[in-house]
């Protein structure tokens, strides 16, 4: 089990960062043979991205409810996930070329994704209790006290930091 961090503290990441939401719809469940190859190609792209930081992902968590499963990632750029998924050698383009030919526009799975570029000083986060998660994944966990004490202070730290 993860590690509790018993105080309050924030995340920091160096220089900008980069949001990726990506998901998938199970629309047809009893199309198993449609929506299980799907399935199994994230473990595959994160593995490669894990295995290399070099690549640009800092952290991912995945999320599921009801028919809806999908992921929260940072990246330490937007260019760094745009090579990614456009590179021929990566684990990526097989596998939404593979989605594309067997689903294309079927309606049997529904897949998604959002990008938020953010820039330095235009985030800030706070845990409790909690294990590293989120940006505290993806940047450096500092105690919230002084000059991060409030979501306000830790904006403008941030911010006169960048």
């Amino acid at each position: 089990m993860a590690e509790i961090i018993r105080e309050r503290v924030c995340a920091e990441v160096e220089g900008g960062v980069t949001v990726f939401l990506i998901g998938m719809r199970i629309n047809r469940l009893w199309k198993v043979w449609k929506w299980l190859p799907l399935g199994r190609a994230m473990p595959k792209m994160l593995q490669e991205l894990m295995g290399q930081p070099e690549l640009g992902l800092l952290s991912a968590r995945m999320a599921f409810g009801g028919r809806n499963l999908w992921m929260v990632q940072y990246w330490r750029s937007a260019a760094h996930l745009q090579a990614y998924a456009r590179a021929e050698d990566r684990a990526h383009l097989p596998a939404w070329t593979a989605f594309y030919k067997a689903i294309g526009t079927s309606g049997d799975v529904g897949i998604w994704h959002e990008t938020y570029v953010v820039p330095p000083g235009h985030a800030e986060s706070i845990y409790v209790n909690m294990p590293r998660f989120g940006l505290g994944l993806a940047g450096e966990l500092f105690p919230a006290k002084g000059h991060r004490a409030t979501a306000g202070k830790r904006l403008t730290a941030v911010a006169a930091a960048a």
